[in-house]
């Protein structure tokens, strides 16, 4: 089962629990939300897009893992984030990806961007994103 509203959920709780202000659209044409949060005297303002990666036992190990397809709006400084979530765990992600812009790249299905491995059934950061999740990733944004 896609828990694809809850994805976006989990992840806008992470943003309250960090001190950022969630704001959800009236109509969901794009991004999923707006967050935006003080920062030594300046208002930053990001809009987020939450992509939710759900990987099943057995699912064959990948040396790239994250999210290729399509993206119906793109900004300079959006958020991708990624929450990657346990099929074991019912209450949230083992890991959450806070992908900034310059990471997501043109591919044939539309986007991508694949911060993570899959290797034995469980995700890890690539060495080269690691700076990217959990709080480490989330306070390179503000």
């Amino acid at each position: 089962m896609q828990r694809d509203y809850f994805a976006e959920l989990f992840v806008a709780g992470l943003f309250v629990d960090a001190g950022w202000n969630v704001y959800f659209p009236h109509r969901d044409k794009g991004f999923d939300f707006i967050v935006s949060k003080n920062v030594k005297g300046k208002e930053v303002i990001r809009a987020v897009q939450v992509k939710g990666k759900y990987p099943t036992v057995g699912k064959k190990s990948k040396p790239k893992y994250g999210y290729v397809g399509k993206l119906s709006k793109l900004h300079r400084d959006m958020i991708l984030v990624i929450p990657y979530f346990d099929s074991r765990k019912q209450d949230g992600a083992s890991l959450v990806a806070f992908m900034p812009r310059k990471t997501i790249k043109p591919h044939s299905r539309g986007y991508r961007c694949e911060p993570a491995i899959l290797k034995n059934g469980e995700v890890h950061p690539r060495r080269e994103y690691k700076k990217y999740f959990d709080k480490k990733g989330m306070k390179a944004f503000g």
